[in-house]
């Protein structure tokens, strides 16, 4: 402070205590613009000092242009008392200019200035209501028909999206793991890799949804999962394709929490339970497409070419490519609609919300006839606004621009999720996760364990007709047919000739072989145990040394084995078919349950639905223990299916409606992150237990399914209310 200013200086430090206050406000994401703010309290304080008393002189005080510091251009020519000037924290009000106040006085100025964060949200909270309500009126005049059916059919793409993701990496793991090489660890790895990446991504653009609007934000996450999905179908290496499916399923995740808020925002009080179940149908149609798709691509063989050996194109991949397309015409529909109007009100745009809401009520009118009426709304009320971004100035390079607009779009993000536990919406969110992670954890376990009970039920029965060959003797035979399960013990073979064959789980114990000759073989989980080799000769074939257990080679020669993996168990055809028609034959089980729940959804309530579904989900777990057949699995997982989808829109629908418009994204996104955490346990627990025991899987699902229908009834209902 400059002495030579009379002992006034106490203006330069009451400008210096409010901009300190200002950078604890709104915390490190005004940068440098904090310090611009100090400098511009500073030169107005001496600016009304100036005007209080005209006959000091302040010439001989250094500073540049007219004042002791510096001002910006943008604010010279405007009113001192209105202007938004370089660096201030635009959304919170200014303290009276009258006066030049003490040390006091600044603290009274501080409370003026930087007004009560709970006295915002409050104002906030009243504009939202009154939208809320008005918002619902304008959702009766503009009526339901031609707009929004076309918004279902494209959001409906961007779901099937979603239900395609899941299905894509387990139905090419028994083909991929062939060409990648895949171990057991690296399959399992595969299998959890889309979840993981599904829970960042519901996380992410959940939040992100609720700053920069839905349609935007469902956009770019469907263009990441176009883009890698497409890449995943030509990467060669288990790493590159592990990453690309890892960012599609990111991409993808975004998908759900998105879609269901969008939707509801364009639907009225009593049309809004039924249409938004009616919406879940398409996961299901992804489900079934998948299906369709594998069962129709992978096996064809034909559907392939490969460079040499190092770059492979296999049917499958195919398949994996084809997958992509409901993502892409997602995208390309999506274009063609509006932002939620809603989003815009929320965020102040008036103007924006206005002209969409007028395009979906006269959309609707000339659908139904009545080309005429007017769209009688004029103005709609807004949400106060508080804008967090700072101007830098035009001399500020682009990069720091974008450094502060993503800093600040991160830390509004982070706020709108910990407004999430604000007290108002804690104990619901916590009832909500406790709901959501109780359901995935028992619908995904069990949809996953439910297939893998089927694979062991089918090795079970193949096991059962091994056939067992003992101390046989061969002399002098060509063997140019498939050998399948069976097992030879203490035999003896000699100069045979084992040409152009196959064997499956073939199994060779105590045994000698003795100057034959084994030429061109393929073979999955075939082991020689404890044998002898004299004299015989192995060309182009993959009987690899592992899978020679305790074996004698003596004079004899391996040439030109086959190149590839050395899977000790590939899964044949059959056994993908099977994998295909009982996912297929599982998703379209949900079909009865999606129907019921969309008819019954706003005449029963959103909790008795989910209550109820639950709780017959959970007395279906225990018809489990009967199912000891590869029929009685498919059934149960059929009907454990068409009961549980119920559950699973009225989930969707009690989340879009449990919290307000600028938090609904953010929410539901973290919602949806659980989900698939909740997931990536119970696939990881239930499927453990595969051929061991059925009572722990049995146990977990019912006791996860009982819990979360009696938490579900301690939820609000929503049936009947305005959107929030």
């Amino acid at each position: 402070t400059d002495e030579g200013l009379d002992g006034r200086s106490d203006f330069i430090r009451g400008a210096k205590d409010i901009a300190k206050v200002a950078k604890k406000q709104v915390g490190k994401k005004v940068g440098r613009g904090v310090d611009k703010m100090a400098d511009e309290y500073t030169r107005r304080s001496y600016k009304r000092f100036e005007e209080e008393d005209d006959d000091d002189d302040y010439s001989g005080v250094p500073g540049n242009d007219d004042g002791y510091y510096r001002h910006s251009d943008s604010t010279e020519g405007h009113d001192e008392d209105d202007e938004i000037y370089e660096g201030e924290y635009q959304g919170i009000p200014r303290a009276d200019s009258g006066k030049a106040p003490g040390m006091d006085g600044v603290m009274t100025a501080e409370a003026q200035q930087f007004r009560d964060l709970s006295a915002y949200e409050g104002e906030r909270r009243k504009d939202q209501e009154e939208l809320a309500q008005q918002y619902e009126s304008i959702l009766q005049e503009c009526g339901h028909g031609k707009f929004q059916w076309t918004l279902y059919f494209v959001l409906g793409l961007a779901l099937m999206a979603d239900g395609v993701e899941i299905f894509v990496v387990g139905f090419v793991l028994p083909f991929a793991e062939k060409d990648m090489c895949l171990s057991e660890p690296n399959k399992g790895m595969l299998g959890l890799i889309v979840y993981l990446g599904m829970m960042v991504g519901a996380f992410v653009w959940g939040g992100l949804a609720d700053r920069i609007g839905r349609r935007q934000t469902l956009l770019i996450a469907l263009s990441i999962n176009s883009v890698f999905a497409f890449f995943s179908s030509f990467v060669q290496g288990y790493i590159s394709f592990l990453f690309c499916r890892l960012t599609s399923g990111v991409g993808i995740g975004g998908s759900i929490p998105i879609v269901f808020s969008y939707y509801s925002e364009f639907l009225a009080q009593e049309k809004r339970g039924e249409h938004l179940s009616w919406l879940c149908m398409f996961w299901m149609l992804g489900g079934i497409y998948a299906a369709a798709m594998a069962w129709a691509i992978i096996p064809h063989y034909g559907w392939s070419f490969q460079m040499g050996s190092a770059y492979q194109f296999h049917s499958w991949r195919v398949f994996v490519l084809v997958c992509a397309f409901p993502a892409v015409a997602a995208i390309c529909a999506l274009t063609t609609m509006p932002e939620s109007p809603r989003f815009f009100l929320e965020n102040g745009k008036h103007d924006e919300a206005w002209m969409i809401l007028k395009q979906v009520h006269d959309t609707n009118m000339r659908a139904k006839g009545y080309p005429e009426r007017v769209f009688s709304v004029t103005t709609i009320k807004t949400v106060k606004q508080m804008e967090d971004l700072v101007n830098l100035g035009d001399g500020a390079a682009w990069h720091e621009k974008w450094r502060i607009k993503l800093t600040t779009l991160f830390h509004q993000v982070w706020s709108n999720f910990q407004a999430v536990f604000s007290p108002e919406y804690r104990r619901t969110t916590y009832m909500m996760m406790a709901v959501w992670f109780s359901m995935s954890f028992s619908y995904y376990g069990l949809t996953v364990w439910f297939p893998d009970m089927i694979k062991y039920l089918q090795k079970q029965e193949y096991s059962s007709r091994t056939k067992v060959f003992i101390k046989e003797k061969v002399e002098h035979v060509t063997f140019n047919f498939t050998l399948e399960n069976q097992v030879h013990r203490q035999g003896e073979y000699f100069n045979d000739k084992f040409m152009n064959l196959k064997m499956r789980s073939m199994v060779f114990e105590d045994s000698l072989f003795e100057e034959c000759f084994f030429e061109d073989i393929t073979s999955s989980n075939t082991f020689f145990k404890n044998c002898t080799f004299i004299a015989t000769l192995f060309y182009n074939t993959d009987l690899f040394k592992y899978r020679l257990v305790n074996c004698r080679l003596i004079n004899s020669t391996f040439l030109h084995n086959k190149e590839g993996c050395m899977l000790s168990d590939v899964s044949d055809e059959n056994n993908a078919y099977m994998v295909y028609f009982v996912s297929f034959l599982g998703t379209l089980a949900v079909l009865p349950g999606n129907i019921v729940s969309a008819l019954l959804m706003d005449k029963i309530g959103r909790l008795r639905m989910l209550a109820g579904s639950s709780v017959i989900s959970c007395i279906s777990c225990f018809f489990l223990s009967f199912g000891n057949s590869e029929s009685a699995m498919i059934a149960l997982l059929c009907l454990f299916g068409g009961i549980s989808i119920a559950s699973w829109n009225s989930l969707d629908v009690l989340t879009v409606e449990l919290y307000p418009s600028d938090k609904r994204t953010t929410a539901f996104g973290f919602l949806n992150a659980l989900c698939k955490l909740a997931a990536v346990l119970g696939i990881s627990i239930f499927t453990s237990f595969v051929g061991i025991t059925k009572a722990v899987p049995i146990l977990f699902a019912s006791g996860a399914l009982a819990a979360g229908s009696f938490l579900a009834l301690k939820l609000p209902e929503t049936r009947g209310q305005v959107l929030k």
